[in-house]
């Protein structure tokens, strides 16, 4: 396989300021949401994009982390999934919640998210942002804030890379070799 860079740090770091202005726009404010990001990358996502909202708006955003584990459809080989445990750090009851993770791909990671939110409250309105929205549905969800349209290939692979886990900020394409 052979990985090409589609997205460098500027980019990306520009595709999380619109992503940010977007949500600040159509909340019209930010006083009464909540970010929760998905393990892994999501998270870090979250965790940017609430620093901007500060930087614009001057108001701390509560940032939550999601573990979908137990909520997958599709993961079910594993008899002991590893479980990571989810941190919302405010009540969700009656909040603007805006899921973020880093691609959107078959829905499937978004349809177990939404399954583990209402376990833990009822909010008044859940959203999707999505660093990548790479294709190829299974489910009907789409994401109401978007960084990138990356349209690919059932056989590629969108490759996220974060400062904070990988060392470096990019998206890359992993294309099999024919």
């Amino acid at each position: 396989m052979a990985a090409k860079e589609v997205v460098d740090a500027v980019t990306m770091k520009r595709a999380l300021t619109r992503i940010t202005y977007e949500i600040i726009e159509r909340n019209r404010g930010i006083d009464n949401l909540v970010l929760v990001g998905i393990k892994t990358r999501g998270i870090y996502i979250a965790q940017r994009i609430a620093e901007r909202l500060k930087q614009l708006e001057g108001v701390e955003v509560p940032v939550g982390e999601l573990d979908i584990t137990l909520y997958r459809d599709d993961k079910k080989t594993e008899d002991d999934p590893e479980i990571h445990s989810s941190d919302i750090p405010t009540a969700i009851d009656g909040k603007e919640v805006i899921l973020i993770d880093d691609v959107l791909f078959t829905g499937r990671t978004i349809r177990a998210a939404l399954d583990a939110i209402m376990d833990i409250g009822r909010p008044k309105r859940i959203s999707l942002a999505v660093l990548v929205d790479r294709g190829h549905r299974e489910l009907p969800i789409r994401a109401d804030f978007v960084g990138k349209n990356i349209p690919t290939a059932l056989s590629e692979e969108i490759i996220v890379e974060m400062e904070e886990s990988d060392g470096s900020d990019r998206i890359m394409i992993n294309k099999e070799n024919d």
